[in-house]
């Protein structure tokens, strides 16, 4: 019965993106008291299914794919610090608009340095929008694969390497793309 009810609860989440309030739960699961409600939500926060904010109120945690989200980070001078839950984001949302068309690829070589993505790093690739000039896209040109800008001037479309000591690439049989890059995922 437990896990139909955490699964109850999860299923809220998802629709409603907010975590249902202790009356809420009642009606949801058919609870007759609140004490019901309080024992399940203890239970839950015991096995790391919720966790509860400053304020008392259900938070997500990351068995439902979140990770909190605690504010900002100053990248220029220096400010003073407020660890504060602000939200909670899921990686696949935030990232991926369509995941049936989404797929992610390790990116060999230097060829786009400049535009910040390196080798190892993953990129996140979504197929069956209409390119357009500027975008980063994952070609096949020639009949090898590469991720380079599309690049469009007049009648003529090319390929346009991130990197200073490398030249573009111009289509000698042809240049087919195949996904746009939408995303840049770096481990450290």
């Amino acid at each position: 019965m437990y896990e139909q009810y955490k699964n109850k609860i999860i299923g809220f989440y998802k629709r409603n993106r907010r975590m249902p309030g202790y009356q809420e739960i009642m009606d949801l699961l058919g609870f007759k008291s609140k004490n019901a409600v309080y024992k399940l939500i203890n239970k839950l926060i015991d096995d790391g299914i919720v966790g509860k904010d400053s304020k008392g109120k259900l938070i997500p945690n990351k068995l439902f794919g979140e990770i909190p989200l605690l504010g900002v980070v100053e990248a220029g001078f220096p400010s003073p610090a407020e660890e504060d839950l602000a939200d909670t984001i899921n990686f696949d949302d935030f990232l991926i608009e369509n995941r049936g068309a989404t797929y992610i690829l390790t990116v060999k070589g230097d060829s786009m340095i400049d535009a910040g993505i390196h080798e190892g790093d993953m990129v996140i690739a979504e197929r069956g929008s209409e390119p357009r000039d500027g975008d980063i896209v994952i070609a096949e040109l020639d009949g090898g694969w590469t991720m380079k800008y599309l690049r469009k001037k007049g009648n003529q479309t090319y390929l346009e390497p991130a990197n200073k000591r490398l030249k573009n690439m111009y289509p000698k049989e042809g240049l087919h793309v195949a996904a746009i890059v939408k995303a840049v995922v770096r481990k450290y």
